[in-house]
């Protein structure tokens, strides 16, 4: 019997800007049961499913019957509570297909969706972004991007929990703990979890050397002793963590709607540790909070990077992102109590066995 999964594909009226995207779908979706979905008329709660999202977005970057499905996943967050998605984006340009793919990770994630690592296709206009992939893969870019999406709903398609007795927790913040708003809300939530153990790290001691693009075989070189020609707390002290954690909890307050300088350089410099080691085992979260607006770009942004990129599994509501200003002021945002229990419990249920 062929296993089941939903195809979210948002109508585009013109057929000629679909071939692609219709030919790939046809060719990786031949095994499996396909229930399609096209009009947001047909899209309801869609709980406990095996999802690809599959978006035309032609040359504009604009597809009207998605942002209609956006909005209805806006505004009912439980709608994909248990499923398990992975997202194919093609478009007519360079442009969009990334800003787009990672908007909608955060919101399906939002409304319950989880996702595992490096669930993210994307087929730009000339497919140039799979020029490595077919290299490597001795054959035409067209091919390397079929090749992807068919990895990529294996993936989904293959996900499972990985719930354990005790969860590992790592902490990365670059924070000054006595005024940050974001440390403030870690603890809240900290408080909360149970039968985990939490290994806390901070970045902002010392110098953080940013990733300099070393040659690849000079990173390759250090990769394979799970180190960096940079070394420092980065090499003796993360690298070791982030092996041995089930889950990475990144402290993301918003600076200038961006994450800070040294998690960025935490970013980059994973990349060595990366080449050896994958993390399609180990879950993301985030605790962004901004002084005034712009949140959602960090998350997607972390995102991105970890989950798009360096293949960290994206649990159901993987951020809580947060508005605060004044130092302590989160303490006071109105219901700020009831939404940290909530996200503790969340990381409980995905990270702990239950009893």
């Amino acid at each position: 019997m062929k296993e089941k999964l939903t195809l979210v594909y948002p109508k585009c009226e013109d057929a000629i800007r679909t071939k692609r995207l219709r030919a790939l779908l046809e060719d990786v979706l031949g095994d499996y049961e396909v229930e399609t979905i096209q009009t947001v008329d047909g899209f309801g709660p869609l709980k406990n499913r095996r999802i690809i999202f599959a978006i035309p977005l032609g040359i504009s970057g604009v597809n009207l019957e998605y942002c209609r499905f956006l909005k209805k996943m806006r505004t009912d967050t439980s709608m994909l509570e248990g499923s398990i998605g992975g997202i194919i984006i093609d478009g007519e340009s360079e442009l969009y297909t990334k800003s787009v793919a990672r908007g909608l990770m955060f919101t399906a994630n939002q409304a319950g969706c989880s996702f595992p690592g490096r669930a993210m296709v994307e087929g730009t206009k000339d497919l140039l972004n799979y020029n490595i992939q077919a290299m490597n893969l001795e054959t035409d870019n067209l091919t390397a991007y079929h090749i992807s999406a068919a990895e990529m709903v294996k993936r989904v398609m293959a996900y499972q929990p990985l719930a354990k007795k005790r969860g590992n927790i790592l902490v990365l913040h670059a924070s000054n703990y006595s005024t940050s708003n974001t440390a403030g809300l870690w603890n809240m939530i900290r408080d909360q979890l149970r039968n985990c153990d939490i290994t806390e790290l901070s970045l902002r001691n010392g110098t953080i050397q940013d990733c300099s693009g070393c040659p690849y075989r000079m990173c390759m070189h250090f990769s394979e002793k799970a180190s960096c020609y940079y070394g420092g707390v980065i090499t003796k002290e993360v690298y070791p963590a982030i092996l041995a954690c089930d889950a990475l909890v990144i402290l993301a307050p918003n600076y200038n709607d961006a994450v800070s300088a040294n998690i960025t350089a935490f970013i980059n410099r994973l990349t060595a540790l990366f080449r050896k080691n994958q993390f399609y085992d180990k879950h993301l979260y985030a605790i962004v909070v901004s002084g005034y607006s712009g949140g959602d770009i960090v998350a997607e942004q972390l995102i991105s990077a970890l989950s798009m990129n360096k293949t960290f599994r994206l649990p159901p509501r993987y951020a809580m992102v947060e508005t605060a200003n004044d130092p302590a002021s989160i303490l006071k945002v109105e219901g700020i109590g009831e939404r940290a229990t909530a996200f503790a419990q969340g990381m409980m249920n995905t990270l702990v066995e239950k009893a």
